[in-house]
C-alpha cells in the first residue's frame, strides 16, 4: 500500500506551524549497512524519490566503485544528485548542499516524500546545518600543499592543519587530502581555524520535519560484508572501470583525478600502476572500507534526534520498523 505526502491529517501530535511543513527523511549509516535497499522499500511504499548523498556517486563514470544503485532502480524509483559532476570538476559539500535543497523542494512540491541516502558525512552536515562563508580557493597555497604531500606524505599536510585547527584534524582522516587541504587553506587565508568559521556563520535548512533515520548494524557482521562488497567490486570489473577512466582523464602516467583517490579506485589505481598485486588490491580496499565505516559511525553518532535501527536496511523487520516510524509523522 502506497502512502501519499500530499496531506496533514495523520500527522503525529505537534504544533499546526510543524504540521503545516512538509516530511523529509535522512536514512545515514556505513558503508555496506544496506542503505539503498532501505530507502527502496521506503520509496516504494511512502510514493518517495531519493536524494543520494554521496560524495562518490556525483561523479559520472563512477559505477562499479561508487556501489550507485542499479540502472534498474534508478528507472523504478527517481534518484537525484547521482551523476551530476564530471570526473575532472572539483565539486564541493557547498555544491552539494545546493543542489540537493533545490532537489528536494522540488520532490516535497510534487507531494512526494523525499529521502535523503548516504554515507558522507560532511555532505550530509552542509545540507541539514549549511556551510559558512568560507575563503575562496586559493590556487598556488593548495598546488604548493599538494605537492609537500607528494614529497612527505598525507600526515604531514595532516599535521600543519592539527597545529591550525585541531577540532577540524580530528574529524578529517589523513588520507582525505582535499578536505585537509581545503581546511588548511581556510585556516590561513582566513586568519581563523575553519572550525571556528564553521560555527560563526550558517544557514541551517528550514521549512521541513525532518526524520533522521540511522543503520547501526553489528560491527562484525557488517565488516564480512564490507569484505565481501570489497571482493565483488574487483570480480565485478572495478580495475576495468577505473583503466577507462584513467585513459579518459589522460591521467594513465600522471596525478589521478581527485574522485579516483576515493577508496576502491585508489587501491584499483596502484594495482593498474604495479604498486599491488591484485590480491593485495582487495585486502587494501576491504580494510579502507573498514576504516571508513568506523569513522562514518563516529560521525553519525553526533547527529541530532537520530531513530537508531540495529540492523541491516535489507532485513524486513528493519523496514518495517522504518516504515512505522515514517507512518507516526504521516
Amino acid at each position: 500500500m502506497v502512502e501519499s505526502f500530499t496531506g496533514a491529517s495523520r500527522l503525529s501530535p505537534a504544533s499546526k506551524q510543524d504540521s503545516s511543513l512538509p516530511l523529509l527523511v535522512v536514512l545515514m549509516g556505513p558503508t555496506a549497512s544496506g542503505k539503498t535497499a532501505l530507502s527502496m522499500a521506503l520509496a516504494r511504499r511512502f510514493e518517495g524519490e531519493i536524494v543520494s548523498c554521496d560524495s562518490a556517486a556525483v561523479y559520472c563514470g563512477l559505477e562499479i566503485g561508487a556501489a550507485k544503485p542499479s540502472r534498474a532502480q534508478r528507472v523504478e524509483i527517481p534518484h537525484h544528485l547521482i551523476d551530476v559532476a564530471r570526473l575532472q570538476e572539483p565539486y564541493s559539500a557547498g555544491d552539494y548542499a545546493r543542489a540537493a535543497r533545490a532537489a528536494i523542494a522540488t520532490i516535497a512540491a510534487r507531494g512526494k516524500l523525499p529521502i535523503v541516502t548516504g554515507g558522507t558525512g560532511l555532505y550530509l552536515r552542509a545540507l541539514l546545518e549549511g556551510l559558512f562563508a568560507g575563503p575562496q580557493r586559493v590556487e598556488p597555497l593548495r598546488l604548493r600543499l599538494r605537492e609537500r604531500s607528494e614529497r612527505r606524505g598525507k600526515p604531514w599536510v595532516h599535521r600543519i592543519l592539527t597545529r591550525l585547527d585541531p577540532a577540524s584534524a580530528s574529524r578529517i582522516h589523513a588520507n582525505d587530502l582535499p578536505k585537509v587541504i581545503r581546511a588548511v587553506e581556510v585556516s590561513l587565508t582566513g586568519r581563523r581555524p575553519m572550525s571556528e568559521a564553521w560555527r560563526a556563520g550558517r544557514d541551517p535548512l528550514t521549512g521541513y520535519r525532518i526524520l533522521r533515520l540511522g543503520l547501526d548494524p553489528e560491527r562484525a557482521r557488517l565488516y564480512e560484508r564490507i569484505n565481501v562488497r570489497a571482493r565483488q567490486m574487483f570480480a565485478d570489473g572495478l580495475i576495468e572501470e577505473t583503466r577507462e577512466l584513467l585513459a579518459h582523464s589522460g591521467s594513465v602516467a600522471a596525478d589521478v583525478p581527485a574522485p579516483l583517490n576515493s577508496l576502491g579506485y585508489r587501491q584499483a589505481v596502484q594495482h593498474l600502476r604495479g604498486l599491488l598485486t591484485l590480491e593485495q588490491a582487495v585486502a587494501a580496499a576491504s580494510q579502507g572500507h573498514r576504516n571508513y565505516a568506523k569513522r562514518q559511525i563516529t560521525w553519525f553518532r553526533r547527529e541530532p534526534a537520530v531513530h537508531w535501527l540495529r540492523g541491516f536496511g535489507d532485513d524486513p523487520d528493519i523496514q518495517a520498523r522504518a516504515a512505522s516510524l515514517i507512518a507516526e509523522k504521516a
